[in-house]
């Protein structure tokens, strides 16, 4: 898989807006659509980092304060979710379909009692709680990976180099390279 990408500061462009002081995109690179950076509440240095020749339309870039997400040369995205707490890489020359989500987190607790405890906290009755410890595995894509429209890749989860992701698939585990996967949960084809 690719390094992340050493770039000039500002060479690729937001077209709703500047780039967030954080975020770098390299030459010939694109990000269109208005709610890109909504919810990019990074605050690392170099918390996105985009190849050349990118294309991300209608891309969310969700980062939370502590994420990183990386992304290699030649990518297209569209209408993507990308929900980042650790972090998320991306090789270079992938392809995703409309409606697909990647996340490397739940956001919330699973047990029922720290889901209360989180929802409190996040309300605005919270007054300062700590929101309980909530479980990150970073997600990693390797090159030339294909990735159909409305799929959702989970945390923890890597996909070798080639491999096709199948439209509504979902992927809970790792993906060898060169293997098709279809269905919920995701199984070889």
């Amino acid at each position: 898989m690719s390094e992340v990408p050493a770039l000039p500061s500002s060479s690729g462009c937001w077209t709703d807006g500047a780039l967030p002081s954080n975020a770098r995109a390299g030459p010939g690179t694109v990000i269109s659509g208005r709610f890109a950076f909504k919810r990019f509440l990074a605050e690392l240095p170099d918390a996105l980092v985009i190849g050349a020749g990118c294309t991300m339309e209608g891309v969310q870039f969700a980062v939370g304060p502590r994420g990183r997400l990386y992304i290699g040369d030649c990518c297209y995205f569209t209408s993507t979710v990308l929900l980042c707490e650790l972090e998320v890489r991306i090789g270079s020359c992938v392809m995703i379909g409309w409606n697909t989500v990647i996340a490397d987190s739940d956001f919330h607790p699973l047990a029922p009692a720290l889901r209360i405890q989180d929802a409190l906290a996040c309300s605005p009755l919270g007054a300062g709680r700590q929101r309980p410890p909530i479980e990150c595995r970073p997600v990693v894509i390797e090159d030339d990976v294909w990735i159909g429209p409305a799929c959702t890749i989970l945390k923890g989860v890597h996909i070798g180099r080639g491999a096709i992701i199948e439209p509504g698939a979902v992927i809970v585990r790792d993906v060898p390279a060169g293997a098709r996967m279809a269905g919920n949960p995701a199984r070889p084809l």
